[in-house]
């Protein structure tokens, strides 16, 4: 027997799943309880009371009413009973003029044995017939219990035995029916997963913060209280756009709220701040919901599943409806049963009352009526769930309330589980849409950035970089923190990877800045950061990936003098570049420009001839064309990098005010043109490194003004004499090259200060080597040299010698009288320096904190 308890349980669904049951499925589970406890009712009944109880029917009666009767006449008395459905059945009395009724005080064997004993007497049966009355019918309590059990099955309808069980059966289906897309695992995880983050997000400070703030940002009470007392600088941001770029630049045009020079508002702290534990559990809120929403949206295999359950659950009360109104006038109280035990009893037909009959009726009644009222409601469920396309969901009424224009409208299972969360409760989805804003999350980032990155932290991160300036370098962040712009005497500000950045108004308050990066940063700028920054910017570089990522506002900065762009620019986006603004950028200078260029783009040479220093870094990009570059007149200093050149470009030759030609890591194996170069009377500084040049002209030595020459890392074997017939070199670097042999006449370089020879096979130095008096770093490492000549005594100015990597056994002593060599200047195998003689070593030992310049 089942217990109230355990019946329950099979409807008891998890408290947490209760926001996904709209009213129709609460209430059909208060429905199917109902009918559960019919069922057990019912069940219960059935087995605790009688079934059946049968009597026989006597066949001289039913032959009386053909057939008088010869020993007397019978008087048929008929008594019609009323059963509580209002049916009538008829309940026979027969009885003979000769023969009383019986009276129930004579046991039923007593009456059934004297109807067949003989007479003995004429006096005895005269006796017996006084003292016994009523029917005789020779059957006893065994054969009525045999009998009973026996119509139970044969003339008891089928619908009356199992009527409690199929309640139980039709309910336990139903309520299966109801509850199956809370169990079954391909949507259960999802619900389940959807219900967890619907619940915290409720439950979190950031969303009471976030629509209680956008709630009362416009309103008077908020701009009162925003109110502060200190006041912004000169660069005060308005809702003026006078003078500001085109549409297309991505600037901020509207902030929060708006400042005035007359009565500035800032936003009070207090405000905005939020507990660290809130904002951490906030932003992986929201990172759940980005997850959750990609893996649900996808699929629509929990709308699916809740439509079939319905649409079973109809089907179902259809069949229940249908077949029992044709059973429900089966169940009554009189039954004609023939068991066909003649042979046992002596009758052949029986009528039975069924005692639960009136019971039975009363609740299958009440069934029909639950099971209908349970129909209505599947079929308003079905309405409601084809009516409206719950594929879709809407947060419109949401954008409006709460100011968070960008909730995006959501569709499939996610949409229908949000639609299902509104028949509970509407704030379940206004709360939970406050997650799906990036509006939102940007705020939040914000705040937590700026509680996070205080303006002591940022202090601590600020450094001095190589030309002494004080830097600040912020790397994936969430967003710019305001304290940064508190940082008055920084000069140059780097932000990376901060997808997120923006460029407030304050940051006319850093009057010292002259440099900013931006690398895969798409910042945007309010109107007034902007103007600040077209007045003071001097340098920008810009790395990206794409094109497009380049802010528009970059070509509008006319102060700027370098520019600095990473990323790629290939052919196909050469006129995306948008470098025609470069006509705004009347003071660049410098263009420093690494990327995959095909040929170098015409806007560059036409809108630009004022720019001085032009670099060109292809990253092994093939340029061909440029022929543009004779435009350029006024370059002073030519970098073309890793650009596939085999032979130098002729147009170069037309640069009469070139200074520095740089034309490292390309292809070049022979500089015949180099004649070409004497055109060129400002050229200081030939640089050929990385290239595979096998010898140089002998046409070099009509450059005569040439100072800096770098031939590394070439196939070169030797020296020609012309290349020491420039007496003003300074500067010669042929490292890494196959020379055997430094030529004697090398001693002509009288004003030569660096010579790199490292990495080849020199054996002997010459002593017309040590003539260049004025030589400052010698670098004669990774050769064949197996002894130094004392005469490197002579070299006064020396103050970075290299030797290692060669065959030496000792150094020579005059090492002492090199004035400035200090030993972090002499770079040789410690054996060899151990071997000098000791007022050598001290002599080198001295003052080794001094600075030295080696010009490398």
């Amino acid at each position: 027997m089942f217990t109230l308890a355990e019946v329950a349980s099979l409807n008891d669904i998890q408290p947490t799943y209760r926001i996904l049951k709209p009213w129709w499925d609460v209430f059909m589970d208060y429905l199917a309880v109902v009918m559960l406890m019919v069922a057990i009712f019912a069940g219960t009944m059935q087995l605790t009371k009688d079934q059946v109880v049968c009597l026989p029917v006597l066949q001289s009666t039913v032959n009386s009413k053909a057939q008088p009767s010869t020993s007397g006449k019978a008087d048929v008395t008929t008594v019609e009973t009323t059963t509580g459905q209002g049916e009538a059945s008829s309940m026979r009395t027969v009885s003979f003029g000769s023969a009383p009724t019986v009276t129930p005080d004579i046991p039923l064997s007593r009456a059934t044995s004297s109807q067949y004993q003989p007479t003995e007497s004429g006096q005895e049966p005269k006796k017996e017939q006084k003292d016994s009355s009523g029917r005789k019918t020779n059957l006893d309590f065994q054969q009525y219990v045999f009998i009973n059990q026996m119509c139970y099955h044969l003339a008891l309808p089928w619908y009356s035995k199992y009527f409690p069980y199929l309640v139980l059966i039709h309910t336990i289906i139903l309520i299966v029916s109801s509850n199956f897309w809370f169990k079954y695992p391909k949507t259960c995880s999802k619900i389940e997963h959807f219900v967890s983050i619907l619940g915290k997000c409720f439950e979190s400070p950031w969303t009471t913060k976030a629509l209680s703030e956008t709630a009362c940002e416009d309103s008077e009470e908020n701009k009162q209280r925003l109110t502060g007392a200190q006041s912004l600088p000169k660069y005060v941001s308005t809702s003026s756009d006078e003078g500001s770029p085109s549409a297309s630049t991505p600037m901020i045009t509207k902030s929060g709220f708006k400042f005035s020079a007359d009565k500035p508002m800032i936003e009070v702290p207090s405000v905005t701040i939020l507990d660290k534990k809130d904002g951490e559990q906030a932003k992986a809120l929201f990172e759940k919901v980005r997850k959750f929403r990609a893996h649900v949206e996808d699929s629509d295999l929990i709308y699916k599943l809740y439509v079939g359950q319905t649409v079973i659950k109809t089907v179902k009360f259809i069949f229940i409806l249908c077949y029992t109104a044709n059973f429900v006038n089966t169940i009554s109280f009189e039954h004609i049963c023939n068991p066909k035990v003649e042979h046992l009893i002596g009758y052949t037909q029986f009528e039975c009352t069924h005692n639960m009959a009136y019971m039975l009726k009363k609740l299958l009644i009440s069934y029909i009526s639950l099971i209908c009222v349970y129909g209505f409601i599947c079929l308003y469920t079905l309405f409601w769930l084809f009516r409206i396309p719950l594929k879709e969901y809407s947060f419109e009424k949401v954008r409006e309330e709460s100011s968070f224009s960008d909730i995006p409208d959501v569709k499939n299972d996610f949409a229908f589980l949000l639609h299902m969360v509104d028949q509970y409760d509407q704030l379940y989805s206004k709360r939970f849409g406050v997650f799906l804003s990036e509006v939102s999350e940007n705020k939040l980032r914000e705040i937590s950035l700026n509680h996070e990155w205080t303006f002591e932290k940022l202090r601590q991160h600020v450094s001095r970089n190589a030309q002494d300036k004080q830097e600040l370098h912020l790397f994936m962040l969430s967003g710019v923190p305001d304290a940064v712009f508190d940082l008055t005497d920084l000069e140059v500000l780097k932000l990376e990877l901060i997808p997120e950045a923006k460029i407030p108004a304050k940051i006319s308050q850093m009057t010292n800045l002259q440099e900013l990066h931006l690398c895969h940063c798409p910042a945007k700028v309010e109107q007034t950061a902007f103007s600040f920054l077209r007045d003071h910017l001097r340098c920008l570089h810009v790395k990206f990936t794409d094109v497009a990522e380049i802010p528009a506002w970059v070509y509008l900065l006319k102060t700027l003098r370098e520019l600095y762009l990473i990323g790629n620019l290939n052919s196909e986006n050469n006129k995306m570049i948008g470098l025609d603004s470069l006509r705004e950028l009347r003071h660049l200078k410098i263009l420093h420009v690494k990327s995959n260029l095909t040929k170098i783009p015409p806007n560059i040479t036409d809108v630009a001839p004022h720019l001085t220093k032009l670099v060109i870094h292809n990253d092994g990009t093939k340029l061909v064309v440029l022929n543009s570059l004779k435009k350029m007149t006024n370059v002073a200093e030519l970098e073309l990098q890793n650009c596939e050149l085999e032979r130098i470009p002729h147009a170069i030759f037309s640069l009469s005010n070139l200074q520095e030609l740089d034309l490292k890591s390309n292809s070049i194996r022979t500089i015949e043109e180099i004649i070409s170069f004497q055109h060129l009377k400002r050229l200081t500084c030939l640089k050929l490194w990385h290239n595979k040049i096998v010898n140089i002209p002998s046409s070099i030595t009509h450059i005569k003004n040439l100072e800096s020459l770098y031939l590394s890392n070439n196939k070169l074997e030797s020296l020609p004499a012309a290349v020491f017939s420039l007496q003003k070199l300074r500067y010669l670097d042929v490292s890494y090259n196959s020379i055997a042999l430094i030529p004697g006449e090398i001693g002509l370089l009288l004003n030569l200060q660096h010579f790199y020879i490292t990495g080849n096979k020199v054996d002997v130095l010459p002593k017309q080597l040590f003539q260049c008096i004025k030589l400052r770093t010698l670098c004669l490492g990774q050769n064949c040299i197996t002894s130094i000549p004392d005469k490197i005594g002579q070299l006064l100015h020396l103050t970075h010698l290299e030797l290692k990597g060669n065959c030496l056994d000792r150094l020579p002593a005059t090492l002492g009288r090199c004035q400035v060599l200090r030993k972090n200047g002499l770079v040789v195998e410690d054996h060899l320096f151990d071997a000098l003689p000791p007022e050598v070593k001290e002599a080198l030992n001295q003052d080794t904190s001094i600075p030295f310049a080696n010009g490398i």
